[in-house]
């Protein structure tokens, strides 16, 4: 078995198909052993594998987008998720997102992913940073419920199913953030591109793996066994599972091949220009695309089933 350490910038919902593949057998079958590390943020997740302490990272891409544009070895090399399962949830008291003027929302990094995306929807509604509002790096999703219910921020984008579990105990759904962001490179696997030319079977095998790990989530004969999974590691029990796998399915939240649409990308990059990313760097910005292992691997995993 080949190991391969993975850094998630949170385990959440976005995580599924890594522990389908784990618990389904796939990484075995297809020769690797993985070891999983959780890390406080999306951004130091990222900072794992650039500096080599880890091999893979399944988080958000602008780091790895900024790390390329600036010359670094850092590659994009499959999506994860192309859309947004986030609600934004806020204290109860809040009833339209203009109510949001002089709010403290909560994100897990300034420059990555959350705040990026909720800039976007409260720019929608004419609500600007930093003028009409201020952040609170709290943390991952887990930790900005946690600070809801504490009070300590007004409102977060909050992932599946705990967008749920807070409108159940009282807090508003001011929107889904899809209705604002169709489609985007929200998260995505992200290698060293040194590493990974040398360790390119291993890369492939992993990619294989979570393409079969998708179909095997999206065939409904698996569902007993796939929410009692969502229940144990991702406190998605009873009918919080149910609505989380449904709403899964309709926004069609794992793409089947792993591919990341250029409008998805696109898309990452247009909101990372608004945050501030200067626009010389943003040209450069494919350099951190490299698709050729998600082609391979895809390419096999048909194969395999012709066969």
């Amino acid at each position: 078995m080949t190991p391969i350490r993975i850094a998630a910038g949170g385990a959440g919902f976005n995580f599924l198909p890594v522990y389908v593949a784990d618990r389904q057998g796939l990484f075995s079958n297809n020769g690797i052993a993985v070891e999983t590390t959780l890390f406080p943020s999306v951004d130091k997740a990222t900072a794992a594998v650039k500096e080599g302490a880890r091999d893979v990272a399944v988080t958000p891409p602008e780091g790895a987008i900024r790390d390329a544009a600036a010359g670094g070895n850092l590659r994009v090399v499959a999506a994860n998720v192309n859309r947004l399962p986030l609600s934004l949830i806020a204290q109860p008291r809040i009833e339209r997102i203009e109510d949001l003027k002089g709010a403290v929302l909560g994100t897990s990094s300034l420059t990555e992913g959350t705040a990026l995306y909720t800039m976007e929807v409260l720019r929608r509604h004419g609500l600007n940073y930093p003028q009409d509002y201020n952040f609170n790096v709290v943390g991952l999703h887990p930790a900005r419920w946690k600070a809801l219910q504490e009070g300590m921020i007004d409102a977060a984008v909050q992932l599946i199913p705990l967008n749920f579990i807070a409108e159940d105990a009282g807090f508003r759904n001011l929107g889904e953030v899809t209705d604002y962001i169709p489609e985007i490179a929200f998260t995505s696997v992200i290698v060293d591109g040194t590493w990974a030319e040398k360790n390119r079977a291993a890369v492939v095998a992993f990619l294989r793996s979570l393409i079969q790990a998708t179909a095997w989530m999206e065939d409904e004969a698996n569902d007993a066994p796939l929410l009692a999974l969502m229940a144990e590691v991702l406190q998605a029990d009873g009918k919080y599972g149910r609505l989380s796998l449904d709403y899964m399915r309709q926004k069609r939240v794992f793409p089947s091949d792993l591919s990341i649409p250029d409008a998805a990308f696109a898309k990452t990059v247009e909101l990372m220009r608004k945050a501030g990313f200067p626009a010389g760097d943003a040209a450069r910005a494919r350099a951190v695309l490299d698709d050729s292992y998600r082609r391979e691997a895809a390419a096999e995993t048909i194969s395999q089933r012709i066969g």
